[in-house]
């Protein structure tokens, strides 16, 4: 195993091969990518899916120089891996090691960082607006797969390509999956596209004669035949409509079709568009068979693919679970995702309510927006969508949701940090960006119990609200048969004492408890508080242990500037107090990928750091503590 890929260390080493040497090539990367995948965790399924498209690429164009820019991205590690960074596939999403996602200081060869879907095309034209004002002559592809087409940004895009440059090739990668299986008209079109008779034989005859004739002529009469086909088929065609030529539907498997392909397109002058079609998952059965097509995952068996169970409910099965029951008893109550059904676990949801599960592709504007239309008309709108991804809704958020003072809630997964998945995922910004907005309430649980607390308070609360929740299992409480209702702005005392006070938000009150335990084996007296709403907060609360401790801790999964910690020195303020407020949260910086317990330790969200924080004023202090 290896043998060819062994010799690869850069794209000049792929240009060398053969047609067949590089199908056998493909093979060879399909299987290290199982084989070590299957131990670091990944984004297996689109991987598999883009070997011919990515070598294809490398072997007709040339980065640095040439730019290749991949929507979302995380079907980057093909290109990763012939660009010299084969050897460190073993290191993918691991502390140190490369980054699951395209990043421009990884590589000279990673032009582009993404990590959220519909940037390819915005970018890429950036990019080639850039190059033909500066006269240069390198070439711009972007590879974007169907469901990015789905996002409005896209479209943005491809209303502007073709009135800003001449040279842009635009790869539209078909497997029909994103996470989920896709939705919504722009797949129904691609796969009407697809399905057609008459093109898949237009398309069948234009293979064979590439494979006797070959080169531009060949091209240019499968061209001509294609335009004469689709005149008839497709009256309006959607990208000749924008403006872009399109070529296609071809094999995206097929490396002897899509190298003749690419040499053709490398030469056009005006904006192509082409249409491959692959299979996500493909060279791996289990990856085929299973219906998530093992998009993004933990480490798995290389043979069977089962995955690792984990014993205990992750927070987004809590969620799911809550809002069926919620559902069952409330008709109003509608549950909406931005292709996110898996990661959001609202797949567990659907087949229980089918007709109030909308899946509106990846768009998370359209979805606040339309969760904002449906709350106007008495229903109560349960948006399930990651923090980071929510960022893209901000707008909507502020200007048809809380302007209107609508009953929409947020149910914001993957709050924190994301770990493996980096910066691109990492949703340290949400109190931040929401706390501003007039109307809206936030809130954080400390278990799953909590979260259906939260989730019922919502529900029953007239105006927009956010809750905040981590990625992957909660602590594992029992929860309740019934959720009860929170007072809206009330927090919880924990632990009572009189000397430091210590608010843990969310998944951070442990290390609130073990910060006091230390101070307490130390002599001190510490409050423990649970603040479950980081907006409106528990002011007179606080005030009350404020006015008698020698200092506050807060502790938060999110960054320092805007976050909790603010909001709670933003209060003392405003009510007159001077008391110390020490902030453990998240720097102002993006934190890369790797290990939460290591990454927490490296940014000084521990207790040790707590305490390190504290000692000035403990000595300070130290003539009005009494020591128990």
């Amino acid at each position: 195993m290896g043998k060819l890929l062994d010799t690869i260390h850069s794209p000049a080493d792929v240009k060398k091969l053969s047609v067949p040497q590089l199908e056998a090539l493909a093979q060879e990367i399909r299987e290290r990518l199982i084989v070590t995948l299957s131990r670091t965790g990944g984004h297996l399924g689109p991987n598999l899916g883009v070997v011919e498209l990515t070598l294809a690429l490398h072997y007709v164009f040339d980065t640095p120089a040439d730019k290749f820019v991949f929507d979302v991205s995380h079907q980057a590690y093909v290109h990763k891996m012939l660009t010299g960074r084969c050897g460190q596939l073993d290191t993918m999403r691991q502390p140190g090691g490369l980054n699951g996602f395209m990043l421009r200081s990884e590589s000279e060869h990673d032009c582009y960082g993404a990590g959220h879907a519909g940037t390819a095309l915005s970018a890429a034209l950036g990019m080639a607006v850039a190059r033909d004002l500066s006269g240069g002559k390198e070439h711009v592809i972007a590879l974007a797969g169907d469901a990015a087409f789905t996002n409005g940004i896209s479209f943005e895009a491809l209303n502007n390509i073709a009135d800003q440059t001449k040279r842009l090739v635009v790869v539209l990668n078909d497997n029909e999956w994103s996470i989920d299986r896709n939705v919504g008209a722009i797949a129904k079109y691609l796969h009407k596209i697809v399905t057609n008779p008459h093109l898949s034989q237009l398309h069948e005859s234009a293979a064979r004669l590439l494979e006797r004739v070959g080169g531009r002529g060949a091209l240019n009469v499968v061209r001509r035949a294609e335009e004469a086909a689709k005149g008839i088929l497709w009256p309006s065609f959607l990208f000749e409509e924008f403006g872009l030529t399109y070529y296609g539907p071809v094999d995206g498997h097929n490396i002897g079709l899509l190298i003749e392909t690419f040499r053709f397109l490398k030469q056009q002058e005006r904006p192509v568009l082409l249409h491959a079609i692959t299979q996500k998952g493909r060279g791996f059965q289990p990856a085929l068979d299973k219906q998530k097509k093992f998009h993004g995952l933990g480490p798995y068996d290389p043979d069977t693919g089962d995955t690792k169970v984990a014993g205990q409910q992750t927070y987004s099965e809590a969620f799911a679970e809550t809002l069926v029951k919620l559902a069952d008893e409330n008709a109003k109550i509608v549950a909406i995702t931005a292709a996110m059904p898996n990661g959001t676990a609202l797949d567990l949801f659907r087949p229980h309510h089918p007709k109030k599960y909308f899946d509106v592709g990846i768009a998370e504007e359209h979805a606040v927006i339309f969760a904002a239309g449906m709350a106007t008309q008495g229903y109560k709108p349960f948006c399930a969508i990651y923090s980071t991804f929510l960022q893209r809704g901000f707008d909507p958020i502020v200007h048809d949701v809380c302007l209107q003072n609508l009953p929409v809630v947020f149910c914001m997964d993957r709050a924190g940090l994301s770990g493996d998945d980096g910066p691109t995922h990492h949703g340290l910004f949400d109190i931040a960006y929401l706390r501003g907005v007039p109307n809206i309430v936030q809130m954080a649980p400390t278990d799953e119990d909590e979260l259906a607390d939260m989730m019922y308070t919502a529900m029953l609360h007239p105006g927009p609200s956010a809750i905040r929740y981590p990625r992957g299992a909660g602590p594992g409480v029992t929860m309740k048969g019934r959720p009860r209702a929170l007072e809206i702005g009330r927090a919880e005392v924990v632990r009572d004492g009189d000397e430091i006070v210590i608010l843990g938000l969310g998944p951070l009150l442990p290390m609130a408890n073990d910060l006091a335990l230390v101070l307490e084996a130390q002599g001190y007296t510490a409050a423990v508080i649970n603040p479950r709403f980081t907006k409106p907060l528990d002011r007179q609360l606080i005030a009350r242990y404020a006015r008698h401790a020698v200092a506050l801790v807060t502790m938060e999964d999110h960054v320092l500037m805007g976050g909790f910690g603010s909001a709670v020195l933003e209060a003392l303020s405003e009510l007159g107090l001077e008391t110390p407020v020490i902030r453990i949260g998240w720097p102002d910086r993006f934190i890369e990928h790797g290990k939460v317990d290591q990454l927490r330790a490296r940014y000084g969200l521990s207790v040790e750091a707590a305490l390190e924080k504290l000692a000035p004023y403990l000595q300070r202090g130290a003539g009005r503590l009494v020591a128990r």
